[in-house]
């Protein structure tokens, strides 16, 4: 039985097979920066942080409450998170210097060459996706068998 809509809202398989498409490349894309990530030595949180802080404002650094938005967690959930990156070096806090309430969060040098050599590797990854998202957003991957029996 193949399914042609679901439910009330008339959505279609083509409809289905976009979104699992686009859901299943964006998770391969994860799951290698996630690799990438551990391989070079910090968490995938962490790296994660490390581009918000680097890359997030076009600043070069961001508040908590920007890392907040693009971390897209809870404030003390990042500031837990940078803590235990600064401890390991990754970053650095500055306080504003007429407001001590505001903090800057940086990337150290460290942090930075981290972040450098886990960008490097994932850049050709993501145009690899970019590519299969132009070209073929409903294709089916490739490598699955096809269903036996079915």
């Amino acid at each position: 039985m193949r399914v042609q809509t679901a439910g009330r809202s008339g959505l279609g398989l083509g409809n289905f097979r976009s979104l699992a498409w686009y859901r299943y490349r964006m998770r391969c894309f994860l799951r290698f920066t996630e690799k990438m990530a551990r391989s070079c030595g910090v968490t995938p949180q962490q790296h994660q942080l490390l581009l918000g802080v680097a890359g997030y404002t076009g600043r070069g650094w961001a508040t908590i409450s920007e890392l907040s938005e693009f971390l897209q967690a809870r404030h003390n959930a990042v500031v837990g998170l940078v803590q235990r990156a600064e401890a390991r070096g990754l970053v650095r806090k500055a306080p504003g210097k007429t407001d001590r309430r505001f903090v800057k969060v940086l990337p150290t040098t460290r942090g930075l060459e981290i972040l450098n050599r886990i960008s490097r590797a994932n850049l050709p990854e993501f145009r690899k996706l970019q590519g299969d998202l132009m070209r073929d957003p409903a294709g089916s991957p490739r490598h699955l068998p096809a269903a036996q029996g079915a």
